[in-house]
């Protein structure tokens, strides 16, 4: 049996207060906010936070506000649970609620925030393991060695973005609110992850994540924005995605011409990677030779390694196809 280290616990009732208690206790810190993914980090001994911030008691962090016209405001505590329910987020992002009821499973869902999935650590196979086990294998770059054992010539770690809810995200253009004791800073949520297993978010270790921000779907002229989710993994019921595939487009009024599009691939590297649309732009969705070519295109961003599950191989050909039926999808979406 795994058991958590000692630490000790605090709970906070305001995001201020949490910010201060983060900041006061430094690197020794850690915010919990379902514990889905931090407490098993703990258990293995990836993470030895000797303080834990818990966000679950701040009204604040639960709350959602906003309608399909405005846009959304939803707190990082707002559960996936929650997430995959909500009727108006639903009927504005079904993408997105989507994505949420493909996380886990319900029980997890009902601990795990939109928050905490968007600040999951990044997965490898020889990262997701025991303590001795790591050990056995002197360690790896991520804590602890010196050696990336995907690719042992690599300065870098190659732990692979897992989040089901990031590249939706991106895709459709939401931001993020980030507080400290400096202050709140807002920022694309494209813009929280950085290329690189270690140092994979963006967010400094003394911020939180409050809330999310969703645009709304339709523009000022009357086009709208759709988007759909792919995800490949082993098994439906519970995996993470070895490979994820967003895609959006704000159509014309015609409901076919392409006036604005995003991509966006996940799983198969450090960070969610958007991908070059150009080509769409003043296209159609009903142009099956362009949607090709553009996934064909977007494929070259999935360099799939050993660190994660499947063949290589076969992964980078799942993710042209993959591509190429969320840009299909669009047209019905």
């Amino acid at each position: 049996m795994m058991r958590l280290p000692r630490f000790q616990y605090f709970a906070p009732r305001t995001v201020g207060e949490a910010a201060q208690l983060l900041s006061d206790w430094g690197p020794e810190a850690q915010v919990v906010a379902g514990g889905t993914d931090l407490y098993p980090n703990m258990k293995r001994r990836q993470e030895t936070p000797t303080r834990v911030i818990g966000l679950r008691g701040i009204p604040s962090l639960r709350t959602a506000s906003g309608d399909e016209k405005s846009g959304f405001v939803l707190g990082a505590m707002t559960s996936l649970t929650r997430l995959e329910n909500d009727r108006a987020v639903a009927a504005a992002w079904p993408a997105l609620t989507h994505a949420a009821r493909l996380i886990s499973t319900p029980p997890l869902r009902n601990m795990g925030t939109l928050g905490g999935n968007l600040c999951l650590d990044t997965r490898c196979n020889y990262w997701d393991q025991n303590y001795e086990w790591r050990k056995g294998i002197d360690f790896c770059l991520k804590k602890d060695g010196d050696v990336c054992w995907v690719a042992p010539g690599s300065a870098r770690c190659w732990a692979v973005a897992s989040s089901d809810t990031a590249p939706v995200l991106c895709a459709i253009g939401a931001e993020v609110t980030l507080v400290s004791t400096d202050g709140e800073r807002r920022i694309p949520v494209a813009a929280l992850f950085a290329d690189d297993g270690i140092r994979y978010l963006t967010k400094r270790r003394d911020e939180i994540l409050s809330a999310i921000h969703l645009p709304s779907p339709t523009s000022a002229h009357g086009g709208r924005t759709r988007a759909v989710y792919r995800k490949l993994r082993r098994r439906n019921s519970f995996d993470f995605p070895v490979l994820g595939v967003a895609a959006a487009a704000r159509l014309a009024q015609d409901g076919v011409t392409i006036e604005q599009a995003s991509l966006v691939v996940t799983g198969t590297g450090s960070r969610p990677h958007l991908a070059p649309t150009a080509k769409l732009i003043g296209g159609r969705l009903d142009d099956d030779a362009l949607l090709t070519e553009v996934a064909r295109d977007a494929a070259q961003l999935a360099k799939p390694l050993d660190n994660t599950d499947f063949a290589l191989g076969w992964r980078k050909e799942l993710a042209r196809q993959y591509l190429l039926d969320a840009l299909r999808s669009l047209a019905s979406a």
